[in-house]
């Protein structure tokens, strides 16, 4: 008996914590959470499917980061929403085709001291710095850049804007560390901005993680 009762304990925990992890979001056909309403626990490329395509005015997010975009299968126009209540949605008014729960990259890259001994609070120290001589005029960036290897080593590539497949820069699937100048970038496993996808904002990142040799398109979202 205090065996299976350990066991129903542990199932419920596993329970709690999976719905924890799960997001959710309510889009409302009207501003300020009115009218007609459907809410969205697994993303959907296309929001024709439930009655609901082009046809929201506000939302609310209960849990995770949603990407939410103006046409099916995540392509066009895209942003990002947080946890919390959107009244209105501005240009995304009637406006939003599909949607998906996402995953922000951890920090900057960065912890107190590296593996070679360096104090990373100089390098950011350093980066910041470098960023404050090139928003006066100074060898001014791409706002990203990717690096074959971990620690910003090998092959480099940069790019300005939305690109759907990283095979035209030679760099598909290549991508260890960044550094992103300026924006919100969300970095995707495969070509059009499929597959699990990554939002990352301003900094140095030295080991891309689980994202490590997965990275097939990217674009700025803010």
């Amino acid at each position: 008996m205090k065996h299976t009762t350990i066991l129903a304990l542990a199932a419920a925990l596993m329970g709690q914590i999976a719905a924890a992890s799960a997001g959710e979001m309510t889009l409302y056909a009207r501003d300020n959470f009115r009218g007609e309403e459907v809410t969205i626990r697994d993303g959907t490329r296309n929001l024709r499917d439930a009655g609901f395509n082009d046809r929201a005015s506000s939302l609310i997010v209960h849990s995770g980061v949603w990407e939410v975009c103006a046409d099916k299968d995540f392509g066009g126009y895209c942003a990002v929403f947080e946890r919390g209540e959107y009244p209105n949605l501005r240009n995304f008014n009637n406006s939003i085709s599909s949607a998906r729960q996402i995953e922000r990259g951890g920090g900057h890259g960065y912890r107190d001291r590296d593996h070679d001994g360096r104090d990373d609070r100089q390098e950011r120290r350093e980066w910041r710095e470098e960023q404050r001589d090139r928003r006066v005029g100074m060898d001014r960036p791409d706002p990203i850049e990717l690096f074959e290897h971990a620690r910003f080593e090998g092959r480099r590539a940069s790019f300005q804007g939305e690109t759907r497949s990283m095979r035209g820069a030679d760099f598909n699937d290549r991508a260890s560390s960044m550094v992103i100048y300026e924006g919100q970038w969300q970095l995707c496993e495969h070509d059009n901005f499929g597959g699990q996808c990554v939002v990352y904002g301003p900094g140095r990142y030295d080991n891309l993680g689980n994202m490590n040799d997965r990275i097939s398109s990217l674009r700025r979202i803010r």
